[in-house]
């Protein structure tokens, strides 16, 4: 779950331009807005809502509420118990889905046409009278402590962890989501209703709709889902810069493979820069095979089975980051080589024959995912949740081929910080250890 929003990123920056995607802004009668693409062809129809803030806006001792109560939102809802509920959605042929992250709150919907008005019924007893009963709640938190559980035996959540207390520290995003087992084993009813109230609000609602759907129709359907909600929230988390500095964490698990992430400062999507950073990032680490960090890593010393870089711009706090495995005794090389790379960027930045192909690659090589309903209402709920604009996708190739030589050549030696990269090794890797 820590890597879907940084997941999502390197997609929206990868979308290439698809003139049929043609997006209609709905403003409901209520004053609730929306992005619309109609498409009449299958009576089918995809919903996406997001709320901002998700687990960000958990209460300060009550880590992991925002998180068991999005997981408690289809188990009972109105005068439904959880066998009712799930079993009036299987009789509609429709789905919801809900998931919190450090982000936002999460709400799929996908429903047929013919069902409409019963499935949009449902998920709004969902979002606005969820029941909380005490035997939902004790099921769902068993879940979710068998999932912290597990948790504590994977070096790459240890590893997520364990960066993220390191680089953000006091601030939320430098808590796990999901909680601790002793925060989430002291939730109380009350917690998760306060949850409730402080994330779904008005103020921070995004959604979008794709399919068999009119501008008319969606607006109904805004005020009837969204309509009754708090006006206002709990107050936002203040914004954070990440203090990375050099250096290595080493965190001991027993394990013939470490696993190391890196990072070190970001860029966030507003800024000037940023597609001269994706490009850049493409060639160092996020393009695969083709990357300099897979050619050197992999490639030619067989290091490792992968490695990668990524910009993770977010709401309140941005970084660039990487991940890779390797041996015990061959993990320690494989960072050195990261390193020399990282290194090598900063000073000379890339060839105008990689940045060619970086723009082929992020342009029209790679696979196309514009392919259907569902998949597109995400896309468009992530380009507003970052505060791209709806033409994005009609002028996001021209943005990238718009970039120079010169510009990534500037980008890398500002935005690169070989110095103020840092290393967390899970596992029990030779030569290496802990430094300040």
């Amino acid at each position: 779950m820590k890597l879907i929003y940084a997941c999502a990123m390197m997609l929206l920056a990868a979308l290439p331009a698809h003139a049929e995607v043609e997006i209609q802004t709905v403003t409901s009668p209520g004053g609730i807005e929306a992005w619309l693409v109609e498409e009449h062809s299958l009576p089918f129809v995809a919903l996406e809502i997001a709320f901002r803030g998700g687990t960000s806006l958990d209460v300060e001792g009550k880590r992991g509420a925002v998180n068991l109560m999005s997981g408690l939102l289809e188990e009972g809802a109105g005068d439904m118990d959880a066998r009712e509920f799930a079993r009036a959605t299987e009789a509609l042929a429709t789905t919801f889905s809900f998931s919190a992250g450090p982000e936002e709150l999460s709400i799929s919907a996908r429903f047929l046409t013919e069902n409409f008005d019963e499935s949009v019924a449902l998920l709004r007893a969902a979002i606005q009278e969820p029941r909380f009963e005490s035997g939902d709640i004790e099921r769902v938190r068993a879940q979710v402590l068998s999932g912290l559980a597990f948790a504590t035996k994977d070096p790459n959540e240890i590893a997520g962890k364990t960066f993220a207390e390191m680089a953000y520290g006091d601030h939320p995003y430098g808590a796990p989501q999901e909680g601790t087992v002793e925060s989430v084993a002291s939730l109380t009813r009350d917690d998760l209703v306060e949850a409730h109230r402080n994330v779904l609000s008005r103020d921070r609602v995004l959604v979008a709709a794709v399919g068999d759907i009119t501008p008319e129709q969606l607006g109904t359907l805004l005020d009837t889902l969204l309509g009754d909600l708090p006006e206002t929230g709990a107050p936002m988390p203040p914004k954070v810069e990440p203090q990375i500095s050099r250096g290595v964490t080493v965190v001991d698990f027993p394990t013939p493979q470490s696993v190391a992430l890196f990072g070190q400062r970001g860029i966030g999507v507003d800024d000037p820069d940023y597609f001269a950073a994706v490009l850049l990032n493409q060639v160092l680490g996020g393009g695969s095979f083709e990357s300099r960090l897979m050619n050197e890593v992999r490639e030619k010393r067989g290091l490792t089975y992968g490695v990668n870089s990524y910009l993770y711009p977010r709401d309140l706090g941005n970084a660039l980051m990487g991940s890779t495995s390797s041996s015990n005794d061959r993990i320690g090389l494989a960072m050195d080589v990261i390193r020399d790379e990282w290194a090598k960027a900063a000073e000379a930045g890339v060839t105008e024959k990689e940045l060619q192909d970086a723009k082929t690659y992020l342009t029209g090589a790679y696979p196309l995912r514009f392919d259907g309903n569902s998949t597109i209402a995400g896309i468009l709920v992530g380009m507003q949740m970052i505060g791209l604009p709806a033409d994005y996708i009609a002028t996001r190739n021209d943005k990238v081929e718009a970039v120079t030589l010169e510009d990534v050549q500037r980008v890398a030696g500002e935005l690169l910080d070989p110095d103020g990269l840092h290393f967390v090794v899970v596992g029990q890797p030779e030569g290496v250890a802990t430094t300040d």
